[in-house]
Parts: structure tokens; sequence; C-alpha cells
């Protein structure tokens, strides 16, 4: 049931999502690697992606040194969701933009996919900014509020877009 997976922006293989395989970017991928390369270009770094309905949780880094398409500065991604529905395993992750799961948590291989909500594997994100440093803790917690894995993002002031994008007066 490959293809009933479909959501996350860019790195789940499935017919519904972006990712359509490993290799470079064809069809929809060229206009997730076009927006990325526009990114890039315009000097917006620290990129966060919140994706849901994914069916279970997950911390992926992308970054072009692994990537087969590389015009693009590193970013995150976040799964987590629904909080009450079927779990399902994590799926493959595809080559074209460089990612890495730092962290998942599904239904294991052991167990079939779409687990009913029973068995307690329902996830969710948190998302806290400090006013202080600005720096943003993710962290991915189950259905009890327990922290499974966390990562605290550094803002980045020196890498902030060049006074030479449009300017609104």
């Amino acid at each position: 049931m490959e293809g009933h997976r479909g959501g996350s922006a860019n790195r789940l293989i499935s017919l519904d999502a972006i990712a359509l395989g490993d290799g470079p970017p064809e069809r929809r991928e060229c206009k997730i690697a076009n927006l990325l390369s526009f990114m890039k270009h315009a000097g917006v770094t620290n990129t966060v992606w919140l994706t849901a309905d994914m069916h279970y949780t997950a911390a992926h880094h992308y970054d072009p040194a692994r990537a087969v398409f590389t015009d693009f500065e590193p970013f995150w991604e976040f799964v987590s969701g629904p909080l009450h529905a079927g779990t399902w395993s994590p799926g493959r992750l595809d080559n074209t933009f460089g990612p890495t799961a730092m962290f998942e948590k599904g239904s294991s291989a052991g167990q079939d996919d779409n687990l009913a909500p029973c068995f307690g594997l329902q996830f969710f994100g948190r998302v806290d900014i400090d006013g202080g440093s600005g720096v943003m803790t993710v962290t991915l917690k189950d259905v009890d509020n327990c922290d499974l894995w966390s990562v605290d993002i550094v803002p980045r002031p020196d890498a902030r877009p060049s006074a030479t994008l449009a300017q609104h007066s």
C-alpha cells in the first residue's frame, strides 16, 4: 500500500507525494527543487518543514552533500500525526534531496501497518522558540506526552537574505 502513504513534502517515495524515487528531480520533484534553489539564492536558511498526516513520527535532516540534487541549503523536516488514526511504519527515504532519518517511530516490522490507536503509537510534535536566544526546540512526543526525541536549532542571523531582495516601502 505504498501509494496510500503520500503527503510528506519531499521525502517519502509515493505516488501521492512529491518524492518519486531515487535520482535527479523529475515531474513534481522539479517544483521542490526550484523552490529549494530559489531559497538558497535568496539567502533563506534554517528552513524547517512541518509535515503531518503521515501516521508515524520522524525527524529528517536534508543536506546537499548527501543529495543527487545539490542546489539548496540544508534543512529539517519534522513529521507527526495524525494524533488519532492508524499507525504506519516509516517509509523509505528518497535520495534526491539527501535526507537522513535522525529519528523515526511508527509500527515495527513485526506489526501491521494501520495499527489501531489502542496500541498507543500516536504522535505529535511541539515547537518552542526561546524569546531571548531565538533557539527553536522541536520535540517529538508520544500520545502520553513523553519526549521521544528533540533538537535545538540555533538561529543564523548572519545568513539573513541580502538587501538586494525586494523591499517594501
